[in-house]
Parts: structure tokens; C-alpha cells; sequence
């Protein structure tokens, strides 16, 4: 369900994008709309891993400077049948991680100095098997072209005010002007936030499976949200929120409804409904 529910909100989104660089430029502007997503996603598939690493300030690190990691690293991708990521590790005390790369064979798992001293090792084992879930799935990849798409978006809808839209004769068309500017931001940011809640829920249950052990995720969960909630990431950025496993943002009440992560309470009571596994 979440699979194709995802497909869906992609096609929305470029069916958003191509509908307004026709109301911008006709036939043209479609096409225009298109090479600009495509140049983009180009990008974006094979610097985004970089760029996001260097903002947060990742260090690669080798199995003799970070042993327990990578064991618990290895073993897990063993399992799930997976190439052996890249580790890195971000000199923040907030506990957080997040996974990035292009596919499996480039993947990289990032954590937080401040995850590995908050967690227990089971709970960080069904922490990193979250990671690995959004690995297996190639969601690094569909976050990043939900992302680049909405930037698309806003692009064009700003493109908008200096333009104008036009109507199928060929004459300006304000009411559509404003509207894109307005709606089209808001829209691409809504599609966006629900591609990403539908890939956290999916790497919930691949922890859950992965592990067996449902119960370690959720409690590991509520522990991170609260320590992000009393002790916010200074370097977490917008752009790049929806990667980590727990919003790195502080906001709460009507912030916490444009979310780009499921509310935390409906993730815990999912994990706790599903059975434990002997492993």
C-alpha cells in the first residue's frame, strides 16, 4: 500500500510540475518544467550524498576507530542481504541518524556522537535496521526526487510572479499567476511531507522484521524524540530533516502537522501492535 501510494504522490507531483510550466509557457514551458526536473534530479542523484554529509558535518569512520558500530553495521546488512554501507559519524550530542546515497551499492549510515551514548545496543541495532530499511527500499532516492520535484515546483511557482501565466489563447491570466504562486509551493511541500511519512512507516516495519524485536524501535523512538525535543540539532537544516529517523526540528502543536515525519505517537503505537520474533 505504501509502495504504491508513494508512486502516486510522484506522479502527482510531476503532473503539478508539468501543468505549471504549461500554464507559464505552453508547450514550451512543459518542456522547459521537464529539463528543469531532470537537470535537477541529475544532480541530486549523484552529489545529494555529499552535500548532505558536508552539511552536517560527517566523518567516515574505519572499523578500528569505531568498532561496536561497525559490528553492529555488518551484521545487520548481513541479514538483510544487503553490500556493506559506508559509516559515518556527526559530532552532535542530539541522537539522530539518518541513511543517504544513490543505492545500496553507495549507501552510507550516519549517526550522531549523542545516539550512541543515549541508546542501548539492542536499541540502536533497531535504529541502524530502520536505516538499512530505507537502504533496501532505495528511499534516499525517492526522498531525493520528491525533494528536487517540489524545488522544481517553487521554482516555477516564484518563475510566476516575474511572467505571469497564461491562458490557452496565449493572454496573461493574473488570477492563475497568483494562484500558482501561492498553491504551488504549498502543494509541493504537502506532496513531499507525504512521500516521506510513508517511507518512515515502511522502515519501521523493516526494523520491526529485520530485528524482531518491535518493542526496541518504539522504546528507542520515544527516547530520541524527547532528547530532540529538549535539545533541538543546531546543524539540522529544512532540506534535509526528512532524512533522520526523528525530526531534528523543535516545533510543536500546528508545526508538528506539516511534518515531514509521522507523528511519533501513531509510529510507537504501530511498532507496539506488532509481535515479537525470536531471533
Amino acid at each position: 500500500m505504501n509502495q504504491t501510494k508513494t508512486l502516486l504522490l510522484i506522479v502527482a507531483m510531476t503532473g503539478l510540475l508539468v501543468w505549471i510550466g504549461d500554464l507559464l509557457g505552453g508547450r514550451s514551458g512543459m518542456v522547459l518544467a521537464l529539463a528543469i526536473g531532470l537537470v535537477m534530479n541529475g544532480v541530486s542523484y549523484f552529489f545529494s550524498d555529499k552535500i548532505v554529509l558536508a552539511s552536517y558535518g560527517a566523518k567516515p569512520v574505519t572499523q578500528a576507530e569505531a568498532p561496536e558500530l561497525h559490528a553492529i553495521v555488518a551484521n545487520l546488512a548481513q541479514r538483510a542481504g544487503l553490500p556493506m554501507p559506508r559509516i559515518a559519524i556527526i559530532p552532535e550530542d542530539t541522537p539522530n541518524a539518518f541513511a543517504t546515497g544513490r543505492d545500496p551499492e553507495h549507501a552510507v549510515v550516519a549517526v550522531t556522537e549523542g545516539i550512541m551514548r543515549v541508546l542501548s545496543r539492542p536499541e540502536l541495532e533497531a535504529v541502524i535496521a530502520h536505516e538499512l530499511g530505507h537502504v533496501k527500499h532505495r528511499d534516499i532516492l525517492i526522498s531525493s526526487l520528491a525533494a528536487v520535484l517540489a524545488q522544481a515546483i517553487m521554482f516555477l511557482s516564484r518563475f510566476a510572479g516575474f511572467f505571469g501565466a497564461r491562458d490557452e489563447e496565449g493572454r496573461s491570466n493574473p488570477v492563475a499567476s497568483i494562484a500558482i504562486m501561492i498553491l504551488g509551493p504549498i502543494a509541493a511541500f504537502l506532496l513531499q511531507m507525504a512521500v516521506s511519512r510513508s517511507r518512515e512507516y515502511m522502515a519501521d516495519e523493516y526494523s520491526a522484521h529485520l530485528t524482531g524485536r518491535p518493542d526496541l524501535l518504539a522504546s528507542a523512538l520515544e527516547r530520541l524524540q524527547s532528547y530532540n525535543q529538549q535539545l533541538p540539532m543546531p546543524s539540522a537544516q529544512p532540506a534535509t530533516a526528512h532524512m533522520m529517523i526523528v525530526n531534528p526540528l523543535s516545533g510543536g502543536g500546528i508545526k508538528s502537522l506539516f511534518s515531514t515525519h509521522p507523528p511519533m505517537e501513531v509510529r510507537v503505537e504501530r511498532l507496539r501492535h506488532m509481535p515479537i520474533e525470536a531471533r
